[in-house]
């Protein structure tokens, strides 16, 4: 059995709040990181040791995974696979949020800001994601902890329940929540998901 670990990245900066980040490769909010260093350590206590870390190639990732590793995990290395990335929305990365409405060609999704199946341009859409995102078969039967992004920690738990997009987007999937998949030889189990942590009472993994 592998299981994997996945956990979203912290708040953001206050500037890229304010527009449709995607890709772009903006930085954590300061002020939100130092405030929430017991929430750092109860993630630092909880996820298992001796694990095989990897982070999406944006600067979010790699700076929450070493927040942890501050906070009290044994520090190790960062594997950077692509295939965990978020949702790249081309031309409309950078637009405020007021703005978008004005470009989808299809309603946007209830709880996302376009429908699963909308291609911006020079973008993909939250389908493309759901192909590209299935979790990686590599280091079977590890512990594995992926430092990644709302919209691939969704395409992730679709992939492990081969449901669509859309029902994926539905999915609520905070800041430093942590999703548990396992792969077993009989298939996937999703054994958490959007799990919050404490600051008090973590029992090691």
């Amino acid at each position: 059995m592998t299981r994997f670990h996945l956990i979203r990245h912290a708040l953001v900066e206050a500037r890229a709040r304010r527009i449709h980040y995607g890709t772009l490769d903006v930085d954590l909010c300061a002020p939100t990181r130092a405030a929430q260093r017991p929430l750092y350590a109860a993630l630092a206590a909880r996820l298992p040791r001796r694990a095989h870390w990897v982070v999406s190639p944006l600067t979010r990732t790699r700076r929450t995974a070493e927040a942890i590793f501050a906070a009290g995990y044994p520090e190790g290395d960062l594997a950077v696979e692509p295939g965990l990335n978020e949702q790249h929305i081309g031309s409309w990365q950078g637009l405020p949020h007021a703005d978008l409405a004005g470009k989808l060609r299809l309603p946007a999704h209830a709880f996302w800001p376009m429908a699963e199946d909308e291609t911006p341009p020079c973008g993909e859409s939250m389908v493309a994601v759901v192909a590209r995102v299935g979790v990686t078969r590599e280091h079977p039967g590890r512990e594995i902890v992926a430092v990644t992004h709302g919209g691939a920690i969704r395409a992730a738990v679709a992939h492990a329940l081969s449901i669509g997009a859309e029902p994926a987007l539905r999915l609520s999937i905070d800041n430093l929540s942590r999703t548990v998949l396992e792969r077993h030889d009989a298939g996937w189990a999703v054994v958490r998901i959007n799990e919050p942590f404490e600051t008090k009472g973590s029992v090691p993994a």
